[in-house]
């Protein structure tokens, strides 16, 4: 078989089954071409993406800047691994610590590896500036996060699919109620040895879980009181998909780092992937300040595609494209009018209960059990009216479109949805 040979969309869903592991269960739809918010199927079916690879792909797929900066590195330099330096990787640093406002950059490949990376830091930071006795560094986490699927992820996990035989566990690390600070409070007061606080400001994979306007600065406020680190994970809510170049940035409309919004709660650590490089090429990192980062010495931590530099080039590229074409406003803007009409058909529903999110990061809940089909069954009729989105947690189905969508196009999308859903009505 060539390699590049067409398959149809039957053959390629029977190669995946039979060589492939089935550790994911897709929607039956088999992708062959991508354009800005658009894709097709092996068999030129045109959809409307509003899941953008789990806010992977926040300036449009195959964005031909991006596209373009990856290809001109790679015709030159891929890899050099971290053995040498490369002419890239400086460029990039500089470039991302003042776009985000902090001191250095650590960069990874994958969403899972910057956190692992995060939790390193961290613990070394305790051990080393706080003086924690070694093996003894707790961080705190939330129930329901989703922050990758590594054994160390997956032992502070509450989801059994993703932890059930794969133990024995990661030890040092106290789960409390998300959206819940006196609860964090309470942990806080009670457990010893805490190094930092690991959140999601929007719990994506949660079903679009977004907390109390307050909360995230309450957060911020007790990691402060007590000294312990304030870890961001914006792998999927960062890089302007809420409305905000961070969803931590809170009301910010401002394109690029800015420390004087009253809003913004600048996390210690901040973890980025996804769109840090527009869905093109396996790229993330963590960013701190020199206090903090400077824990890490030659040796200590690293990988070997980490800061190479097609990864370099196509990260700054996706990051310009973001100021650029303003998709943070943009975001803002049509998450509020998805939301309005959204609600607008929800107060004649039986079948939606309501629609939460904020920017282009939404999800609707749908009236039903959650271990229903219900959800799983709208979003193959959505499929087959040329909408692709995947439902999360049983009966709720998240709406996440590229950012690059217009106000006539996300029209569209909503009269699709509705029309769609009122076939499932009670």
């Amino acid at each position: 078989m060539a390699i590049l040979e067409k398959l149809s969309s039957k053959d390629a869903i029977a190669l995946e089954d039979k060589y492939g592991a089935h550790n994911y269960h897709p929607l039956p739809v088999v992708l062959s071409r991508g354009e800005g918010v658009f894709m097709w199927d092996a068999e030129g079916k045109k959809y409307y993406d509003f899941l953008s690879a789990y806010s992977a792909v926040n300036q449009g797929h195959c964005h031909p800047r991006i596209v373009n900066a990856m290809t001109e590195q790679a015709k030159t330099l891929t890899l050099t691994s971290r053995a040498f330096y490369n002419d890239m990787l400086g460029k990039f640093e500089k470039y991302a610590t003042e776009y985000f406002g902090f001191d250095k950059l650590l960069p990874m490949n994958t969403g899972a590896e910057a956190v692992e990376t995060a939790i390193k830091i961290c613990r070394k930071w305790a051990y080393e500036k706080k003086g924690i006795p070694e093996e003894k560094a707790k961080i705190i986490v939330f129930e329901n996060n989703f922050h990758g699927r590594t054994t160390t992820i997956i032992s502070f996990s509450n989801d059994e699919g993703a932890r059930k035989n794969f133990g024995p566990y990661t030890p040092g690390f106290v789960k409390v109620p998300y959206n819940d600070a006196d609860a964090l409070q309470k942990a806080l007061e009670t457990e010893e040895n805490v190094a930092g606080v690991l959140i999601e400001p929007i719990q994506g994979e949660a079903g679009v879980f977004r907390p109390d306007a307050d909360f995230i600065g309450k957060v911020k406020s007790l990691c402060n009181e007590n000294g312990v680190l304030f870890i961001a994970d914006e792998i999927q809510t960062g890089i302007a998909r809420t409305g905000s170049l961070l969803a931590v940035c809170g009301d910010c409309t401002c394109q690029g780092h800015c420390e004087k919004q009253a809003t913004y709660q600048r996390p210690d650590m901040l973890i980025l992937g996804k769109a840090l490089s527009g869905g093109a090429y396996p790229v993330s990192g963590v960013l701190a300040d020199d206090e903090v980062m400077n824990v890490i010495k030659p040796g200590q931590h690293g990988s070997t595609f980490g800061g190479n530099p097609v990864a370099a080039a196509v990260a700054m590229e996706a990051l310009e494209v973001v100021r650029d074409e303003n998709l943070a406003q943009n975001a803002r803007n049509l998450g509020e009018l998805f939301r309005e009409k959204m609600n607008e058909y929800i107060a004649q529903s039986t079948i939606v209960k309501l629609v939460r999110g904020k920017g282009l990061l939404n999800a609707i809940v749908i009236n039903d059990t959650e271990d229903s089909s219900t959800a799983w069954d709208i979003c193959m009729a959505l499929k087959e009216n040329g909408l692709l989105a995947k439902p999360t947690h049983g009966n709720i189905i998240r709406f996440a479109p590229p950012l690059v969508m217009t106000e006539e196009q996300l029209l569209d999308c909503v009269q699709i949805i509705t029309s769609t859903l009122k076939k499932f009505e009670k």
